[in-house]
């Protein structure tokens, strides 16, 4: 078992108030998008769904009637057989990708089209009309009445997505929204950046003629903006803050591999036992991926990694800091396997 002991990272001081001015505008974000969309496609991390998932855009997606499909990237770090094994009833519909190894395109493209259709079909059986120009007449020949010109622009605005249908893509920064994007619609449209929160505003791309993806910046929940070295190790774990913005990457590794003490050694919680597990099974891993036998100490791990890499200063002393940072990037970057 892993040794409990304990240590965050934290996020550089010149950030926080960027963060703080991002806050107020997010929430306009995902409620434009919302609103707009038709069909809502949530990318979650495959290796971390819980900590991935955004609980309050999914509650307001679900209550205003559209369609919400989880779509799980990074699907091949992960053992799919356990995942779809542990995924709740309700959690559907989904759909298993990894943009950066080409897998599950054509299912996401089958799916937004059936999805997409489905909405199209009941959207032209519910009797509504189509905007009818000036002079012209309906079908069973009894004149309309005459319109104003702003009745127009706002009828022909109507009928211009009449047959379309508009998908959101939300998730947290480093999820993969804007490669999953690129991977659906095979233009490379959408910006990809390797750092955190790269897009920096909502893009229409076109999909097919009658389907368009709105792409938008990377959300970390609001329940999750906090300035506690607690928060932004977690973020760093799942790639929702890049490894380069971390002051204390050897804290975070230590969040990566060593579980917080429990508040009665004699009476684990289930969340306790969950989190020692999860620190034992990535401790292996990472010792596996770099052959070393750390055992779950992050300080042993960095200093024989620092060593084994040739990471060393005046003395021969490990950089400790550019040997932690090695194992973040590998880890964000998806090297590390967590199976």
């Amino acid at each position: 078992m892993v040794r409990v002991r304990y240590s965050f990272g934290s996020r550089h001081t010149g950030r926080i108030e960027n963060i703080k001015k991002q806050r107020a505008k997010y929430p306009d974000v995902m409620k434009n998008v919302i609103e707009i969309s038709d069909i809502v496609l949530e990318i979650l991390d495959a290796r971390f769904v819980e900590e991935t998932r955004n609980l309050a855009v999914e509650e307001d997606v679900l209550k205003s009637g559209k369609k919400l499909i989880y779509v799980f990237n990074k699907c091949d770090l992960v053992s799919l057989r356990k995942l779809e094994k542990n995924l709740p009833r309700w959690m559907r519909p989904y759909v298993f990708v990894s943009a950066t190894k080409g897998i599950g395109l054509g299912d996401l493209k089958s799916r937004i089209k059936m999805e997409a259709k489905r909405i199209l079909t009941a959207r032209k059986s519910s009797g509504e009309m189509r905007a009818v120009g000036d002079g012209e007449k309906k079908k069973h020949g009894v004149a309309r009445k005459r319109v104003t010109q702003v009745e127009k622009m706002a009828m022909g605005k109507r009928d211009e997505n009449w047959e379309r249908v508009h998908v959101g893509v939300i998730g947290v920064p480093n999820a993969g929204k804007s490669s999953v994007i690129n991977f659906v619609t095979r233009k490379g449209v959408a910006k990809v950046g390797g750092k955190a929160g790269f897009t920096k505003g909502m893009q229409k791309i076109r999909m097919s003629e009658n389907i368009l993806i709105l792409d938008t910046p990377g959300v970390i929940p609001e329940s999750r903006y906090t300035t506690e070295k607690k928060g932004f190790a977690a973020d760093v774990k799942i790639g929702a803050r890049s490894y380069g913005d971390v002051r204390d990457p050897e804290g975070a590794v230590a969040y990566l591999i060593m579980a917080p003490p429990p508040v009665d050694e004699e009476n684990l919680t289930e969340d306790e036992i969950a989190t020692i597990n999860e620190c034992e099974r990535n401790a292996k891993v990472i010792d596996k991926f770099y052959g070393i036998d750390a055992r779950g100490d992050s300080e042993v791990l960095i200093e024989e990694l620092g060593r084994k890499k040739g990471f060393l200063g005046k003395g021969g002393v490990v950089d400790e800091d550019r040997a932690a940072r090695l194992v973040l990037r590998d880890w964000q970057e998806g090297n590390i396997k967590v199976k």
